[in-house]
């Protein structure tokens, strides 16, 4: 864990947050999807099941609310999975996508080998803030577009 104090740029009070690499609570995750529009499963028991499931994940609390959050899912030998990389919209704008960014990248920098895939599917709009990670856009003309599918 560790705890950082940053200057917010729009009213210039000091923010204290605090980093780590242990999974939300379920309902935390729940709110912070909610935040920013996505859908959540209706059982909170399965919820729970993937937060768990999860490979490693990095979350930024502020007071007691989780406000930022990624999260790494796959095999953890030849596929990798960026998943629910969310920043709250009231802390958009602050670093905090940047610093889940980082956790990440550090992470797989001791997990992934040589011949290993890591792969995420951007939010509209987010591609060039993954491309600064080296992350490629599937335009279609190498390696064919990603797809996927919801339920």
């Amino acid at each position: 864990m560790i705890l950082v104090t940053l200057t917010d740029k729009n009213n210039r009070n000091d923010v204290d947050i605090e980093i780590s690499h242990v999974a939300p609570s379920a309902s935390q995750f729940i709110q912070l999807r909610e935040s920013i529009g996505w859908n959540n499963l209706d059982s909170l028991d399965e919820i729970e099941q993937s937060i768990q499931s999860s490979l490693f994940w990095i979350t930024i609390v502020r007071g007691k609310e989780l406000v930022a959050c990624g999260r790494v899912i796959g095999d953890g030998y030849m596929y990798f999975y960026l998943q629910d990389i969310i920043v709250h919209p009231k802390c958009q704008g602050l670093g905090f996508g940047q610093m889940v960014m980082n956790g990440i990248e550090q992470w797989l920098l001791t997990k992934a080998k040589k011949g290993a895939t890591i792969g995420l599917l951007a939010a509209k709009g987010k591609e060039d803030f993954y491309a600064r990670f080296e992350y490629l856009k599937r335009d279609g003309s190498a390696l064919g577009l990603g797809m996927c599918k919801f339920i």
